[in-house]
């Protein structure tokens, strides 16, 4: 008996002349000036990188695998969860607020090539996974709005501010290669693959949450569109059956720790040790406010900051249906999610660099402009120097990223 496919997601527009679809979207040979693209100007931002620490006495390549965060994904992969630390304030800051994906992967890797040891492996897995966030960035650009936007979007995020964690050995490569391959999947009707992936990448990053609800509300509105249409429930079985895998990987480390801790409510919890809370955008708006105490054109820059990301997600929503219905949710949620918590308000435009869809107006506008090849070159290059400067200076100052 044939396999009933899902209905796809509607595409009003028309496909763009060098649109491609199908496993040839995917290829290597048609991703490589992407990917190449891509290895340029992280090149660039490595290199400046090496070359300040060189200049300052500093070293470069341990900023990129002993500061930070990295340091107690580190020491996971060599230990086990067991750790934390109670600061001066009275905070305590637990291990168990880092998703277990990379350090088990950092863990199996230094096993099997010792002379990495964690440190080595956790780099060469992030370097290797922001491979493959940019071959699924390009394959969703690709998709959407044709080879050269999705070349353009899979070279902008490197270039992205603070593209210099892409290069550390962090968890924001890792996961958005799996949340741009779900996306991917979902849009060429691969539900059981998407949720699959969605269930690895929330092992990955809490943040994970947005990529379910996209996968779940795109199921759910698809579900109520073929009610109306009278489509049978059947039709939709690998759909469903993909979004009731999506939640599993974040659901088992929340009850890992729910029942390490005694508490069903451990997980949040330990976040709200790191002092990482769901407080509506409060703690946000009191910094905004301090800045203004202390220099009225800092507060005016950071106005201006926000008017211009949120003008940018609005640019993401009104290029409907170019970006459907997951691409659109996903990336409004994982901006909503960066902007509500109570962290670090330096960490908010890292914690948003995996929702590269807002690159997406960028990309199209570059790609459809009628500019010949060298001012494109020149803009991203431009770009490229810019992210690689600032960090350089970032990882070589003393502030986290």
């Amino acid at each position: 008996m044939p396999e009933i496919k899902d209905v796809p997601l509607p595409r009003a527009a028309a496909p763009r002349s060098d649109s491609v679809s199908g496993p040839s979207a995917v290829s290597f040979r048609l991703a490589a000036p992407a990917l190449l693209g891509y290895v340029a100007v992280r090149f660039v931002g490595v290199a400046l990188l090496l070359i300040g620490g060189a200049a300052t006495g500093k070293d470069g390549m341990h900023r990129l695998t002993g500061r930070w965060d990295s340091v107690w994904y580190q020491r996971i992969a060599e230990h086990g969860y067991g750790y934390e630390i109670r600061l001066p304030d009275g905070a305590l800051h637990s291990d168990l607020a880092f998703f277990p994906l990379l350090p088990a992967l950092e863990r199996g890797l230094a096993a099997l090539i010792p002379p990495l040891g964690v440190a080595g492996a956790g780099l060469v897995v992030s370097w290797l996974a922001s491979l493959a966030a940019a071959w699924g960035i390009f394959a969703v650009g690709t998709r959407l709005h044709g080879r050269r936007t999705g070349t353009l979007l899979a070279v902008l995020w490197g270039v992205y501010p603070t593209a210099f964690v892409q290069s550390m050995a962090y968890t924001e490569t890792l996961f958005t290669a799996l949340a741009a391959w779900a996306l991917y999947a979902v849009l060429t009707d691969r539900w059981i693959t998407a949720g699959v992936l969605c269930a690895v990448a929330g092992l990955t990053r809490p943040v994970a949450v947005a990529l379910i609800a996209a996968i779940g509300v795109t199921a759910l509105w698809r579900l109520v569109a073929a009610r109306r249409e009278g489509v049978p429930l059947r039709a939709h079985r690998r759909m469903v059956a993909g979004a009731c895998l999506a939640p599993l990987g974040w659901l088992a480390y929340t009850v890992f720790v729910a029942v390490r801790e005694g508490h069903p409510f451990a997980y949040f919890d330990v976040q709200a040790g790191w002092n990482n809370r769901i407080d509506g955008g409060a703690a946000l708006a009191a910094f905004v406010g301090e800045q203004f105490g202390r220099n009225v054109f800092a507060g005016l820059g950071l106005c201006a900051a926000f008017a211009f990301l949120f003008w940018v997600v609005w640019l993401c929503v009104r290029q409907r249906p170019r970006q459907p219905l997951p691409v659109i949710a996903y990336c409004v949620l994982v901006v909503v999610i960066s902007l509500i918590g109570s962290g670090y308000f330096g960490s908010r435009p890292r914690l948003m660099m995996p929702a590269f869809p807002l690159l997406l107006p960028a990309a199209a506008a570059l790609a459809g402009a009628r500019w010949r090849t060298v001012p494109v070159v020149a803009v991203v290059g431009a770009a490229a120097l810019a992210s690689g400067v600032y960090g350089a200076f970032t990882l070589l100052g003393s502030g986290p990223p």
